[in-house]
């Protein structure tokens, strides 16, 4: 299929500084850029979040540090033994697009921080355990945490703008994100060339939860998939986030807003790091089609579900391992 580079109608600049300042009178203006985004390609870059480059260029350090270990001080925190989506991601040990060899890059998932004793983990409440921290990176674990933060104020601000363009109150999606299951990623694409024919960094897919917030380095590979079916390369904007919606968003707008394959290439010519903030809802949040979606024209297109249950049904069958992973929980902190 043809590659080309994208144009800022296909993917919009979405400013949301009007949010940043005033989360009540901001919405208005920030759920129209966003509607018609989301109607569109369901891409779109954000500026006027408040990160900082400073802040940005820290992440990206600490992105470093962390692939930089050993790999058995990587592997000893490997995702493999924890049943909640948590820990190191091996290369080669994500298959994206299962039609093609598994995905060429290393990652790894942080999710809500929860204390050992935790009422939710002592109800084995799906996808709620203990995250796996690294040994040996001081300070690691604060800035992943405080990053972690940031991002969910700015999707819950976002939220506010969709649920105003969906004709919904807007706090209408806050009951649904109060504990989210919220997956922070880092992500390391190399420049070694492909062992398989076929292998990509990422393959094409969509995402699984409401949106995905993606910080990029600069380094290209990025390529969205056009509704006419060619692939836009989606060129790096410095200090935006590259932000889509996904599959759970997708089915509570009865398809009013439609979530789109992406895929990642990597270039070649030096090593590639990512920072996504995936943001899916609470695991027994009701995922159902919102009844401002619905009409005797666009009946209901999808059965309700939970957070919980599709972001299950949609790692299992994106990960192996999942059909035997170990149930041991991981070691609480000292």
């Amino acid at each position: 299929m043809p590659i080309r580079e994208a144009t800022r109608e296909e993917i919009p600049i979405v400013d949301m500084s009007p949010l940043v300042a005033d989360p009540v009178a901001g919405v208005a203006p920030v759920a129209g850029q966003i509607g018609r985004a989301c109607r569109g390609l369901g891409f779109f870059y954000l500026t006027g979040h408040g990160v900082t480059p400073e802040e940005r260029a820290g992440l990206f350090d600490q992105a470093r540090r962390f692939f930089a270990l050993p790999q058995a001080a990587k592997d000893a925190i490997g995702i493999e033994r924890s049943p909640h989506n948590r820990g190191y991601v091996r290369m080669e040990g994500e298959s994206l697009d299962p039609a093609l060899p598994p995905d060429l890059k290393e990652g790894f998932n942080i999710g809500l921080e929860l204390a050992p004793d935790d009422p939710e983990l002592a109800a084995g409440v799906p996808f709620r355990g203990l995250n796996a921290w690294p040994e040996g990176l001081q300070g690691w674990r604060a800035a992943m945490l405080d990053y972690f933060d940031r991002a969910k104020a700015i999707c819950d601000r976002l939220h506010r703008a969709i649920a105003v363009d969906l004709g919904l109150e807007p706090d209408f999606f806050a009951p649904a994100f109060r504990r989210p299951l919220a997956t922070l990623r880092l992500l390391h694409y190399p420049p070694t060339p492909p062992a398989s024919p076929g292998q990509i960094g990422a393959g094409a897919h969509t995402d699984y939860g409401n949106l995905t917030l993606l910080l990029t380095d600069g380094v290209g590979g990025l390529q969205v998939k056009a509704r006419d079916g060619d692939w836009l390369a989606a060129p790096h904007i410095e200090g935006a986030f590259v932000c889509n919606i996904g599959d759970c968003l997708m089915r509570w707008s009865n398809d009013v807003y439609v979530s789109t394959p992406h895929r990642v290439i990597p270039t070649g010519e030096r090593d590639r790091y990512s920072i996504p903030f995936f943001y899916d809802p609470d695991p027994d949040a009701d995922i159902r089609c919102l009844p401002t979606c619905v009409t005797d024209a666009r009946p209901p297109r999808y059965s309700p579900t939970t957070g919980a249950a599709y972001l299950k049904s949609r790692l299992d069958a994106t990960y192996a391992f999942r059909s035997v992973v170990s149930k041991r929980p991981w070691k609480a902190e000292e």
